[in-house]
């Protein structure tokens, strides 16, 4: 009995063969211009693009890359963040970006150096770090 049923499923395979699936071509976006938000903290970069309107295009961070502890906060990492992002985008037609960048990090400047050498041409950078104008009352001092 298990001789027919093999026999019987092999003949079913042999004729889904002869069909083809038919799979949806991925869907690009066309966006010539974009917005590019750096945050870069001491412990790690993440670079987002999107577009004018705010809908992001494609992000990376440097933990997402597979750098993992104090190598994360490297410039080098965000440097690789930032041209991953951007080699993405570049697939959905971005050309131009102006770029904001927010936090005390080291890979600030490395992200921006880096968009411009993926062929993206930098327009504005913007620094968008918030700054309390004496706003919250401090944590009271340590005691170790």
């Amino acid at each position: 009995m298990a001789k027919a049923a093999k026999a019987a499923g092999s003949g079913a395979a042999s004729d889904k063969k002869g069909k083809s699936k038919k799979f949806k071509k991925k869907e690009r976006k066309h966006i010539p211009h974009g917005l590019v938000t750096i945050s870069a903290s001491f412990n790690n970069t993440i670079v987002t693009i999107s577009d004018p309107s705010g809908n992001v295009i494609s992000w990376k961070s440097s933990g997402s890359l597979g750098f993992r502890g104090s190598r994360k906060g490297t410039p080098f990492a965000a440097q690789q963040a930032a041209m991953n992002a951007a080699t993405t985008a570049r697939d959905h037609g971005l050309r131009s970006v102006d770029v904001r960048v927010s936090g005390p990090g080291s890979g600030r400047e490395s992200a921006i150096r880096a968009l411009a050498a993926a062929g993206v041409e930098v327009r504005t950078i913007k620094d968008v770090t918030p700054v309390p104008h004496n706003g919250c009352r401090p944590p009271k001092k340590r005691r170790v």
